[in-house]
């Protein structure tokens, strides 16, 4: 690997892609595109009757849409949205297809405790960036910490003026400085006034950071810039906090404008401006420690909207909300690109469930293409041989159900609304015995559901050529013992490169969210209480169920859960569903009210019929357990484009990607990179962000 473009074969190259989710799907969309010219047979085994994996999604009673979280993409997501947009052109003929499976939607709220110690939401609107997710971007230089440098300044400008336009609406600010030396004298007159300093002259001072930025050249520390940032933070401290506790609206402003200022100090203090390593070389600390160490207050390591940056990547090492944890590396990095590089919106909404909008389309094309899918197919273990050098020589698995008699494929969809979307159950009536299997409650994805109708081993050289594993990487200690065994690396990458359990809650209302004290409109909102700490207003999918009468709205919440140590006990999934069931019980009469006021009456009880339906789950299931970005354990994950293995690549959030993180963008990277390793198609300057710092 990879199989040169110039050889020959008499047939096609076998590859067995293990796994259904993002990064599986993407590894089969780029390995069957026309232009190999059927070079790859691809057949992808999957694990009970759906693809997805985290992102999985099924249609339950009255055509509900039933996720496995709250799915919603940014506009960042430049490899995701190609792929997805050149799917939906190719389904449907129509290169705008994929806009009206996607709903641009820029509003986002964090929520802040009060002095009173209630909360206290701050929402915003993100103005449309130029161009879409996906657009041809051409051929960009490569860009570096000083790129997002000169970004930061100017957010810090934003900051600092919508400061001073509340406090001095009178004061102007004079020009930028064109010299190293000009912008040196406005930081010495900074100083040099001192008490007597404006905002003014502090907005003006911040025109100056990049003529220094430029001025530092190569060197990772520069005391001049140094100087200017710690200047810059004192004087507007010291001007804003008689002024911070009596006005809310300016304390928030602040504290990212503090955010920020730490950041540029960081990028100085820890020589982020020219180490090659990029962002990597602060991988070890958590991302609250570097900004701490960086000036940054306690008032703002605490905001909303640093809260948020950790509810949203479920960043609490072993599900304990008391143990916050993120790599600085991955944090800034995300920050950054999600705020510098979104394209159209700022975050995009599925107009249906994830299934339905993302798998369904990528099953129909990938079967037109001839990729064969062998549902209810478990991994139980990917052997080793060791002659001729290291390879996959087997692939276990437990043949979970057989069709019915007279069936040569399953076919996985129910029709809802005339759309093809994946049902939260198999099709049990194409099943042979799938009547009393459907009685005895057979749950085909559960891990602690070990039944099967038989095993089957594939055989490298007589069932395929190529492996792709996507599996989830809590699944990679049950399937992949040899390797965990026989490799140090993959031993340190399971040991050190940690998941966490979430769940999920989804509410059906009959008032719409105005009549239930909502008046910001739809939203997506962090940085709430546990046990629920996001919410979504999805209720613009609503039109896509069969309920009748149609509900008024419907709000979807994540979050992490607390994790226990695994245990071989059929009765982890049924105690761990009803866990979150009180923990949703307990939110919604306790916490929610804060939110949707109206939906109590003035006793605090909810009004009779407020919630029509209400769906939950845990994920526990190994492969649905979310990959975690913890301080210093970048370096043990292992990338698509290793080669240790002659016939193995792999993908998935959990891989080294460019992009660390468990999101849809990193999986589909990391797909790429593993099409990549294959085929040495896609380009690697072609996958967005693989080279970005």
């Amino acid at each position: 690997m990879p199989a040169g473009r110039s050889s020959r074969r008499a047939r096609p190259i076998r590859v067995a892609i293990v796994g259904g989710g993002c990064a599986a799907v993407s590894t089969a969309f780029e390995l069957t595109r026309p232009e190999h010219e059927g070079r790859y047979e691809v057949t992808l085994y999957q694990l009970g009757w759906r693809l997805g994996g985290k992102g999985a999604s099924g249609r339950g009673a009255h055509g509900r849409i039933e996720e496995h979280g709250l799915h919603v993409w940014m506009g960042w997501y430049e490899n995701a949205f190609r792929l997805m947009r050149e799917c939906y052109t190719e389904l449907t003929g129509d290169a705008d297809a994929w806009q009206r499976a996607f709903l641009p939607t820029s509003r986002i709220g964090v929520t802040d405790r009060t002095a009173d110690g209630s909360w206290s939401p701050w929402i915003r609107d993100f103005p449309p960036a130029p161009g879409l997710p996906g657009d041809p971007i051409g051929a960009p230089a490569r860009a570096d910490v000083r790129d997002y440098a000169r970004r930061t300044i100017a957010l810090l400008r934003s900051l600092l003026d919508g400061l001073r336009f509340r406090v001095e609406p009178r004061a102007t600010t004079g020009s930028a400085p064109t010299s190293s030396a000009a912008a040196l004298a406005i930081l010495d007159g900074l100083v040099a006034y001192g008490e007597t300093a404006t905002l003014a002259a502090v907005s003006q001072a911040a025109l100056s950071l990049e003529v220094l930025l430029g001025r530092s050249g190569e060197r990772s520390t520069d005391p001049s810039l140094l100087r200017f940032v710690e200047a810059l933070a004192a004087h507007t401290r010291r001007l804003l906090q008689t002024r911070l506790d009596r006005d809310p609206e300016q304390q928030r402003i602040w504290h990212i404008a503090e955010l920020a200022l730490a950041t540029l100090r960081g990028y100085v203090t820890s020589g982020l401006l020219s180490n090659p390593r990029g962002f990597d070389a602060i991988d070890d600390l958590d991302c609250r420690e570097w900004l701490r160490r960086n000036g940054a207050s306690e008032a703002a390591l605490d905001c909303g909207y640093l809260r948020g940056l950790y509810d949203l990547g479920f960043a609490y090492e072993n599900g304990d909300p008391a143990r916050p944890s993120v790599s600085a590396a991955q944090a800034v990095r995300g920050f950054l690109r999600a705020f510098f590089t979104y394209r159209g919106a700022f975050f995009w909404k599925m107009r249906g469930g994830m299934g339905d909008v993302v798998f369904a389309p990528f099953y129909e094309v990938l079967r037109r293409r001839g990729v064969r899918f062998r549902f209810f197919h478990r991994l139980t273990k990917v052997g080793i041989g060791r002659r001729d050098g290291a390879h996959v020589s087997s692939l276990d698995f437990d043949v979970q159900a057989a069709l019915r008699a007279g069936r040569r494929t399953y076919d996985p969809f129910v029709a809802v609304r005339g759309l093809p979307c994946w049902p939260s159950e198999p099709r049990w009536e194409q099943l042979k015995d799938g009547t009393r299997w459907r009685r005895e409650r057979r749950d085909f994805e559960c891990h602690w559901d070990q039944r099967r109708e038989g095993r089957i081993q594939l055989r490298v050289g007589r069932d395929f050529d190529l492996v792709v594993l996507g599996i989830g990487l809590g699944a990679v200690p049950f399937t992949c013992r040899e390797l965990i065994a026989t490799d140090a690396r993959w031993a340190a990458m399971v040991e050190h490169v940690k998941t966490v359990p979430t769940q999920a809650l989804q509410l059906w209302l009959r008032p719409s969210m105005p009549a239930l004290g909502w008046t910001a409109g739809p939203i997506t909102l962090s940085g709430f209480v546990e046990p629920f700490d996001t919410w979504a207003d999805m209720s613009h999918v609503l039109a896509l169920e069969d309920r009748t009468p149609e509900p008024g709205s419907l709000a979807y919440f994540c979050s992490v859960l607390p994790d226990e140590a695994h245990r071989e006990d059929s009765s982890v999934p049924r105690r761990r569903h009803a866990e979150v069931g009180e923990n949703a019980a307990r939110f919604v009469a306790r916490d929610l009210p804060v939110l949707w006021p109206d939906a109590v009456d003035a006793r605090g009880r909810w009004r009779r019929g407020t919630v029509v339906d209400r769906y939950w789950r845990a994920n526990v299931n190994p492969s649905d357990r979310y990959t975690l970005s913890l301080p210093g354990t970048a370096r043990h994950r292992i990338s698509p484009l290793d080669r240790t293995y002659d016939n193995l690549t792999l993908c998935g959030d959990w891989t080294d990607s460019g992009f660390n993180s468990g999101c849809v963008e990193a999986a589909v990277m990391s797909g790429r990179l593993a099409a990549h390793a294959i085929a040495e198609r896609p380009a690697l300057d072609e996958i967005v962000g693989y080279d970005h710092p």
